[in-house]
This record gives structure tokens, sequence and C-alpha cells, in this order.
């Protein structure tokens, strides 16, 4: 068996399927398999449990969950997988922007099905929903099989390969840029203009509130001053009384402050024996009386002032009702926010009359991205119908030889209403008879015909893209001889870019792998389990033999099987 570190395995994969963890689902009780980077192949009888490996496998890319698989009812089943993933900004990008936890070196996604059917999903350990556990999952792992291949017919995997094959990354970088600055462009101007729009329908509703609004002529602050003004006049008799206690307390009362405190500076003037003369006791007295003299005098200012005005306080009242009135008006708590309603009353007019030079202005913004967008999506355009031929040709020489002798593929680069991809629509066509049309890819083949045809796509992009590990699931099954040999061939043709793991029947496309492991089945005294083992170099030729010549194995047989294994 070959290794990793094998000179002839040539593997740039960034995923890699490394472990697998099987528990209490179907015929398995406990399963552990290790796989390797390139090739690996998995063998066994019909029957032994490979579709089983499977089905768990599935219900990592969010396949139903079914309580029947569950086969002690006391626990829960477990699928569990390891990835390594260095170098994979993808997917990394996906986990953190999920908040998902992330590791640069390994990514293990777990599902838990109760023996009720629920289930828990987990991807590093953290519980997610299940359409995150698929979404990361079909970044790392590509299961194909006759019945599994519609990628293949979906529009954006065929843009997408045409795309990568006529290095087209670097021109849809630059024209998604474009494309969005159009987007914005396009945004802004129906927004202005449904404003403008809508200015218009309430112009005159418009000036008529900022007209009251002019008419009131707001200050800032003013509703507080106002209010702080009203409170003095309906209390300026307690106002005055309690003003000229305090007059009386400093100044005009028997005794003063003022009388008192000259009385205190007298006596201390007699005491310059005792007082030390540093702590300047008559000078800060004096200080002291002239203060309170300037506050008496401030305080009998303030009192005479305050005289009772009828008349100012039916205009503060008056003032107030009118700003109270336009607040309950517009729904606002203060007078300053009628302030800034009045700007933006002001700042709508304004919109209005300088709406046509705005509108235009803003048209004109919108043209030019749209025609620097296009011009982008041009150049992919003709980058896209160049290769659509060439990959057509291609596709053709490289499937023929797997059974598809009549095979006929045209890829049509057809107009379309620019999007986020570009100006395209891209439809692969294909016909597998002589007497057949030309018809979309998935709507005229076979299982397998559409098998072997991923096959040769993915042959074809396996070193040009970035793909998960990937798993073929009896894509070979309706061909043997020469055409069984070169699937294996391609198979292990990929497998020098990315990790390639098979489910096969057949000896020659068994003997391509690198790696090869047997599934079959084992009782014990009360059921039946599924096992899985990794076969050596010796059980490796006894396999294969096994598939080349049925249940008894002859030196014939076995000499076959060597040639296969030495010639892949």
């Amino acid at each position: 068996m070959k290794t990793t570190d094998d000179p002839k395995t040539t593997n740039n994969s960034t995923t890699v399927l490394e472990t697998l963890h099987i528990s209490n689902y179907a015929l398995i009780d406990s399963l552990d398999i290790g796989f390797h980077p390139g090739f690996n192949l998995i063998t066994g009888e019909t029957g032994a449990g490979k579709s089983i490996i499977l089905g768990a496998l599935s219900l990592l890319l969010g396949a139903r969950a079914d309580s029947r698989a569950v086969t002690d009812p006391s626990a829960k089943s477990v699928i569990e997988a390891v990835f390594a993933v260095s170098d994979n900004p993808e997917l990394k990008a996906y986990c953190e922007e999920c908040d998902i936890e992330w590791d640069d070196e390994h990514c293990i996604l777990r599902r838990e099905v109760s023996p009720t059917g629920r289930s828990r999903a987990f991807v590093n350990d953290s519980p997610v929903p299940l359409t995150r556990l698929q979404a990361v999952a079909q970044r790392l792992i590509d299961i194909h099989s006759q019945h599994q291949n519609q990628l293949l017919s979906l529009p954006e995997f065929q843009l997408k390969v045409i795309d990568v094959l006529a290095g087209n990354q670097g021109r849809l970088r630059e024209y998604t840029v474009r494309y969005n600055s159009l987007r914005d462009a396009v945004r802004r101007l129906k927004a202005v203009r449904q404003q403008v729009e809508k200015n218009r329908e309430d112009e005159e509703f418009i000036r008529f509130q900022l007209e009251q609004l002019d008419e009131l002529a707001l200050r800032p602050d003013e509703q507080a001053e106002l209010e702080a003004e009203r409170e003095v006049l309906l209390n300026l008799s307690s106002i005055r009384e309690t003003l000229s206690r305090a007059v009386n307390a400093l100044s005009g009362g028997v005794p003063n402050t003022l009388d008192l405190l000259a009385e205190a500076m007298d006596n201390c003037s007699r005491l310059d024996t005792v007082l030390q003369k540093e702590d300047d006791i008559p000078d800060r007295l004096a200080s002291a009386r002239i203060e309170i003299s300037d506050i008496a005098s401030t305080l009998e200012t303030t009192l005479d002032y305050l005289h009772a005005d009828p008349v100012r306080l039916e205009e503060v009242e008056d003032r107030l009702h009118n700003i109270y009135t336009l607040c309950h008006k517009h729904r606002i708590e203060a007078s300053d926010k009628l302030i800034e309603l009045r700007d933006t009353l002001k700042g709508r007019l304004t919109e209005l009359d300088n709406s046509d030079d705005l509108l235009a202005s803003l048209e004109r913004e919108a043209r030019r991205a749209k025609a620097l967008a296009r011009e982008s999506a041009a150049e992919i355009s003709k980058a896209r119908q160049a290769e659509a031929l060439r990959f057509a040709e291609l596709l053709r020489e490289t499937a023929m030889p797997l059974g598809m002798k009549n095979l006929r593929v045209e890829v049509s680069v057809l107009p379309a209403d620019m999007s986020a991809t570009g100006i395209d629509s891209v439809q692969f066509m294909v016909a597998f008879n002589k007497n057949q049309p030309l018809m979309p890819v998935g709507a005229s083949a076979s299982g397998g015909e559409i098998s072997r045809l991923m096959l040769s796509i993915k042959t074809i992009i396996a070193s040009r893209m970035q793909l998960p590990s990937i798993i073929f699931d009896e894509v070979d099954t309706g061909v043997s001889g020469d055409v069984a040999n070169r699937m294996g061939q391609m198979m292990r043709d990929i497998s020098k870019s990315l990790q390639v793991t098979a489910i096969t029947h057949l000896p020659q496309v068994a003997a391509q792998g690198d790696s090869h492991y047997r599934v079959f089945k084992e009782d014990d005294d009360n059921s039946t389990h599924t096992r899985i083992a990794e076969l050596t170099e010796t059980e490796r030729v006894s396999a294969i033999a096994a598939m080349l010549g049925g249940a008894e194995i002859d030196n014939a047989a076995i000499k076959a099987a060597e040639s296969l294994l030495k010639n892949k």
C-alpha cells in the first residue's frame, strides 16, 4: 500500500478527511476509519455495509435523520468526521462570519441522533443549526453517485467551471467592485427619487407647517427659560418675602451681618498683642464684610427689580401655550425638537427646489457606474465564450473514452440580465446518441452517463480550483474492461490535486488506489455488524484477485491482480 510519502503520489489538497467515527448506526455498533491523502478505495461484497457508511456520512451533509437507524434504543447514534483544513480561506471566512469556532488545522463535524429521531449538530464541538453544519460540510466533502449528481445541472456550477477555466477570477473581482458600485448608485437614485416624489406630494403641507414654525420664531432653550420665568412670576410674593429676609439678615435688620462683622473687626483690632500677626484676622474680617456688603447690594437690586407684572405673566403664558400647542401637534416633547423639525422641513424644501439638479447628477453617476460594470462584464463574457468552445471540445475528448463514443457537447453562453455574476448564463448541452438532439445536461442522460461526465469535469478542473474531498460512490457501475481502467486512472489523476475516495466493485478501479479498505460483515452471538479494515499489500492482492476470479482465487487471478497493481 502506498503511503503519503510515496513519491508517486502528488497531493496538493487543502481539505482531507482524516478520520470518520460511526457508532450505534444501523449495522454499525462502533467503527473508526482513518483515511489518507491521495486515492482511497473501498470495496466489499454487496450488502456488506458500504452504503451504510455512506449514509452515515450523508448525515453530516444534512440528510434527514431516521430513528430506525439507531440500533440501541438506550443510546444515541454519533457520526463524527475530522478534516484537515490547512489554507482554506473560504471556509474560515464562513465560520468566522457565523461565529463558529475556527481551528487553522482541523475542522470537526458531528451529528448526534437520539432514539426518538431528534438530532443535534456540532462544528468544532460548538452546537450549530443543521443548515450551518450542512453549509460547512459542503465545503469539505462532495459525494457523487449515479443518483447524486444534481450539482452538474446547476447553472451556477456550470458558470463557475467556465470561469475557473477561463481564468476569470481577477476579472470577476474587478466586476464585483463595479457591480456593487452600480447597485449603490441605483439605490441612492431610487431613494432620492422616492423622497422627491414624496416631498412633491407633501409640498403644500410642508410649507404650511414651516410657516407656523417660522411664525413662532423659536430660540434655543426658550421653552426652559419661559417656564423658569413663569415660575418666578407666579410665586413673586413669596420670592420677594424670602429675598427681604435675606437682605435684612445681611444689612437691613437689627442686628445684621454687616454690623456684627464691624463689631468683630473693632474688637479684634484691640487684640493685636494676643492674635498672631500672620493670621491677619482684622484684614480677613474686612474682606468678608466687603463680600457680604456686595452680596447684600445684589440681593437688594434683585428685590427692586421684582415687581408684580400681570402683563408679562400673560405674555409668558401665551408664548408657552403656542409652543405647547405645536409640540402636541407634531408629537414632540420640547421646543428644541420643533427647531430641529423646522430645519428638517427647510431641508426638504431645499432638496425639492434643487431636486432636478440632484436627480440629474445621480442619474449620471448611475449611468457611469453601469457603463463601467458592463465594460468589465463584457470582458468576462468574451473570455467565457472563448473558453466555452475550448471546454466543450476538451470535455468531449475526456469523456468519450469512458464508453460514450457518440457524445456531443456544446456549452452555450447566453445573454442575461446583469447580475452579480455578469451578463451571461451558461448552459451545458449534451447528446449521448447519434440520433439524439442536444439537450441540457441531466435532462437526457442516465445516472451512469452523468457520473462519467462529472468525473470528466472533475478531472479537467481538479488542479484549477479548490475542491472539497470527493467520494465517488460506484460511479463506475455498468462499465468494464478498458473503460473501467480509464475511469480508475482519471480518479487517480484527480487525487494528485485533492483527496479522492471511491466505492467500487471493479478490480481495474480498485487497483488504482493508494489505500485500500474492505467492508465486511461479522457475526457475534446476537447480531451482525459491519466492519471495515485497511488492507496490507498482500491482503490487497487477494481482495482484487477475488474481485477478478470470484469465490475461488487461483494463481491466474493472483497474477492478474499483481499485474493490475503493478501497472497502475
